[in-house]
């Protein structure tokens, strides 16, 4: 959903005692610094139910501008963390929230956020993430909520909840990354020298730069080629013989250095080959699981449903789609 200029507009609700760190995540995904990387065209707005002086978690203050009336016309609302579970949220804010939801904006809560949209109503029947501190008292007084304890973010569409403080990182990712593509995403993970893609789910999928300490290194050489060249059967053994190094010594240095095991980098390598390849050509889907590596459609469907919750299909004509909506654009 873009706004009537063709800029897709965030409001950030900012509150009394809120978390910098919280209010910060958004604002650095989506500023005007990172989106000029791939020209997203976002206009991010931080509102509060009364502008003015904010105090936050951290003892110092911030100065808001702009009234909850900026969520009449954002296209997204995101609320950061709330300041507890037992913090009621007001109840202007709620129905600020429910007016926005009714009119076709996409709503986030981030952490503790999740409770406001929670007691907005806007979560019964869905499935939803908090942090795992406050899990039990969240499933007590929603029980209409699905509450999904095991993963980083959890998108419902129209509605997206995130776990608590760095998964907030991982759900506006995420959004970067629906919105444009993954090659955005990463562009803009890469210069806050974090993980593009940590997947939802259980297993970490972890797409991140390689350190510095690992220039001119056997092992980052090795990473580089296997990298080029996912087509092959790729597995630890044929990476420590490449490196040189023993399996038990790769698989130390490669932990180390990735934060991540040697099959859940080649598949994060070979999953976000498969987007870029669903993004950028009309390669049939046998031919973009083999240049990939995965050997046949069916299971790279599998594997990509699995850690994005979206069909290889569905996923190139959301982004074709969204191609299409930035070329009409001025």
């Amino acid at each position: 959903m873009r706004g009537s200029e063709g800029v897709h507009r965030i409001a950030v609700v900012a509150f009394e005692g809120i978390s910098p760190f919280h209010l910060s995540v958004p604002c650095m995904v989506f500023s005007d610094d990172l989106a000029r990387l791939a020209a997203p065209r976002y206009e991010l707005i931080v509102c509060a139910e009364t502008p003015g002086r904010i105090g936050t978690a951290s003892g110092i203050s911030l100065f808001v501008d702009h009234d909850l009336s900026v969520l009449e016309t954002a296209d997204t609302v995101i609320v950061p963390a709330w300041p507890g579970p037992d913090v009621a949220a007001p109840d202007i804010l709620l129905k600020a929230l429910q007016r926005a939801h009714a009119r076709g904006a996409r709503l986030v809560g981030l952490c503790v956020g999740a409770f406001v949209l929670a007691e907005a109503g806007l979560l019964d029947g869905r499935r939803a993430s908090t942090h795992w501190v406050f899990a039990e008292d969240f499933a007590e007084r929603y029980p209409h909520v699905f509450l999904d304890r095991s993963v980083l973010y959890v998108d419902e569409g129209d509605v997206l909840t995130s776990a608590g403080t760095a998964a907030a990182i991982d759900c506006c990712l995420h959004l970067l990354r629906r919105d444009h593509g993954a090659e955005t995403a990463n562009r803009v993970a890469r210069r806050m020298v974090v993980a593009p893609h940590r997947s939802g789910g259980q297993a970490q999928y972890i797409e991140q730069p390689l350190h510095k300490t690992l220039q001119g290194d056997l092992l980052k050489e090795t990473l580089e080629w296997a990298a080029g060249n996912l087509s092959e059967p790729l597995c630890l053994d044929r990476l420590a013989e490449k490196a040189a190094m023993s399996r038990r010594n790769f698989s130390r240095r490669f932990r180390k250095e990735t934060g991540t095991t040697v099959s859940q980098w080649i598949l994060a390598q070979r999953l976000a080959l498969v987007q870029r390849l669903l993004e950028t050509t009309d390669r049939r889907m046998e031919t973009i699981a083999e240049a990939a590596g995965f050997g046949s459609a069916v299971t790279m469907r599998q594997r990509f449903v699995d850690a994005f919750r979206i069909s290889p299909m569905a996923y190139r004509r959301q982004f074709r789609a969204a191609g299409a909506d930035e070329r009409a654009l001025p």
